[in-house]
């Protein structure tokens, strides 16, 4: 397994910095999420940092851009980072897509199917392999002048990645993407019984071998020798399972461990504004489904024992914000990353 982290908020100097640092401490990646901020010039910051971060988007809004836009900016930051760029890409939910990015949001497995197509289609024309053709439902493109085709390189095999939660856009991941984003709140319950037989489906349909799909699997992870040293983050990651546990259409994700209305009162609460309440509604028991806690000499082990034969990359959700909040902490979580890359 590789293992990255997921990138905070920050300046371009901050990201460069970050990113040199992960980079001496042993992390394999470092993956920047659409947020607050678009990725693209995090990850050339990065880039320009490091020699050897593997960089990705985890993710990056589909719907709102253009195939071309995305294939056109993974294929200059393939050659800008010689090779270390990987695009990860998701749907996004309706309200935003729609509300807050003013885009269309039909039926998110299709439009992302034909999205992946025409994406591809685009990288071809690039390669000089065929003429640019995609006649898709939703994205249909046919003109691309030779003015305008970008030069090739030596860096032209770009992994695209999709966000899947649900079975139709677990499938088409298994069918048309080199991996997937797992939703950062995810019970193991819910990978071996939801995510990969859908993965598996859509990788026979494709006539494809499961294990061929890099499975990008974002980890809670809380460490600290004491009670007391792990009990910010452990609220901190309570917090974060409430407010993704309060979208209805992850309620399953409870209700499959038997705590069944929990995303309806979360939802309800969210509504209130009552953040407070939302995290009271997460016990213990139902905080070890989803996050992994331990003492520094055996969070690498858990999280091995966790996902071994599972994550292709792990993707540490909460350790740059811990590290942020106490910068001793690096080395540590540097031996941690270490430990889980080297583990067979």
């Amino acid at each position: 397994m590789k293992i990255d982290l997921m990138a905070r908020p920050m300046t371009w100097d901050g990201t460069a910095t970050a990113a040199q640092e992960l980079e001496a401490l042993g992390f394999s990646g470092m993956l920047f999420t659409e947020a607050v901020q678009v990725p693209w010039m995090s990850i050339a910051a990065a880039a320009r940092a490091t020699t050897t971060l593997e960089l990705s988007t985890g993710i990056a809004v589909a719907f709102p851009r253009s195939p071309m836009i995305s294939a056109q900016v993974a294929w200059e930051l393939a050659r800008e980072t010689r090779g270390r760029f990987r695009l990860g890409i998701g749907s996004q939910v309706k309200g935003h897509v729609t509300r807050r990015y003013s885009s269309l949001f039909d039926k998110p497995a299709a439009q992302m199917r034909d999205y992946v197509q025409a994406f591809r289609a685009c990288i071809a024309a690039f390669r000089r392999e065929a003429k640019l053709h995609h006649e898709g439902p939703y994205y249909p493109m046919n003109l691309l002048p030779r003015e305008f085709a970008p030069a090739r390189h030596d860096y032209e095999d770009i992994k695209l990645d999709i966000s899947a939660v649900g079975p139709l856009m677990c499938r088409l991941a298994g069918e048309l993407a080199d991996g997937l984003h797992v939703h950062p709140m995810h019970s193991l319950h819910y990978i071996h019984n939801r995510l990969l037989p859908a993965v598996a489906k859509g990788a026979e349909l494709a006539g494809r071998d499961a294990a061929e799909i890099d499975l990008i699997v974002p980890a809670f992870a809380v460490a600290g020798d004491s009670p007391e040293e792990r009990a910010p983050m452990l609220e901190r990651a309570r917090m974060q399972v409430a407010f993704y546990g309060s979208t209805p259409n992850y309620d399953f994700q409870f209700d499959d461990l038997g705590y069944t209305g929990t995303t309806q009162t979360l939802n309800e609460l969210m509504r209130k504004g009552d953040s407070a309440a939302m995290a009271a509604q997460i016990s213990d028991e139902m905080l070890e489904h989803f996050v992994v806690v331990g003492r520094w000499d055996d969070i690498a082990d858990q999280l091995i024992e966790r996902y071994r034969g599972i994550a292709s990359r792990l993707a540490m959700y909460l350790t740059a914000e811990a590290m942020h909040r106490n910068p001793a902490t690096a080395p540590k979580w540097g031996e941690v990353a270490r430990a889980v890359l080297k583990a067979p």
